[in-house]
């Protein structure tokens, strides 16, 4: 199914989302989150194809954060279980439609073979350029920029940049997203109206839209509910009203 977004409204070049609800989706059904977790899955891939036929560039997704090895054992052995099997099964029919994977993270968090399996759909997606599908995995947005202010403070040791060469494209260079634009939109399921250390650079300009629809009945609906109200806000960036229509 493809998106019903008017053709004459603007569309945001990159999306980012928290899918947040899977777990309580689960209990109100007096199921294992685990079950939540693999429904969420389903909404993931419709919410892939859905964007990408709304002309969006870039979908980010945080599909695990740097704090939620703080989860129960179980679940996150079950959460690595299910993105490792996402993974294979599902690498080959995004590379067909066009869609470029890439994860941001710290992936030597995961074992061997879940990074094995990323890199190599990562490569096999290389060339594709439909939409970016940015993966978040083992993320949190100050680790982010953490390691960027390492990498620059280093480059400034080494005397291979000087402090005068530090501005805003080149802090941005050290990101995890970079050469991608900052996102356009936020998405955030699930009824919780936080960030929660998710892309803390990129988000300073972002349209934040936050839903208490979870993440597993998120449908093509609500998704384009999200666009419309997109399409409705004034993105001034510091000015008025006024500047912007004129």
């Amino acid at each position: 199914m493809k998106s019903t977004v008017n053709e004459e409204a603007p569309v945001p070049q990159h999306v980012c989302i928290i899918m947040d609800g899977n777990g309580r989706w689960a209990k109100k059904r007096m199921m294992p989150r685990v079950f939540g977790h693999r429904k969420g899955v389903e909404v993931t891939r419709k919410s892939i194809e859905f964007f990408a036929g709304a002309g969006v560039r870039n979908l980010t997704l945080f599909a695990f954060s740097s704090e939620n090895w703080n989860r129960p054992a179980e679940e996150v052995s079950s959460l690595m279980e299910l993105f490792l099997r996402s993974l294979k099964q599902n690498s080959a029919e995004l590379n067909d439609k066009n869609i470029r994977i890439r994860f941001i993270g710290d992936r030597e968090g995961f074992s061997q073979v879940l990074q094995d399996q990323i890199a190599e759909s990562e490569k096999l997606t290389a060339d594709n350029k439909l939409m970016n599908l940015n993966i978040a995995a083992n993320y949190g947005g100050q680790w982010d920029i953490l390691n960027a202010v390492k990498s620059i403070a280093s480059k400034v040791a080494s005397n291979e940049l000087t402090l005068e060469q530090i501005d805003q494209p080149k802090f941005e260079s050290e990101l995890s997203l970079t050469n991608t634009p900052d996102p356009d939109l936020f998405i955030r399921t699930g009824g919780e109206k936080r960030i929660s250390n998710f892309l803390l650079w990129q988000l300073a300009y972002a349209e934040l839209y936050f839903t208490n629809v979870l993440w597993p009945d998120f449908s093509r609906r609500e998704m384009q509910r999200a666009l419309d109200i997109y399409s409705k806000r004034q993105r001034r960036y510091g000015k008025t009203g006024e500047q912007m229509d004129a």
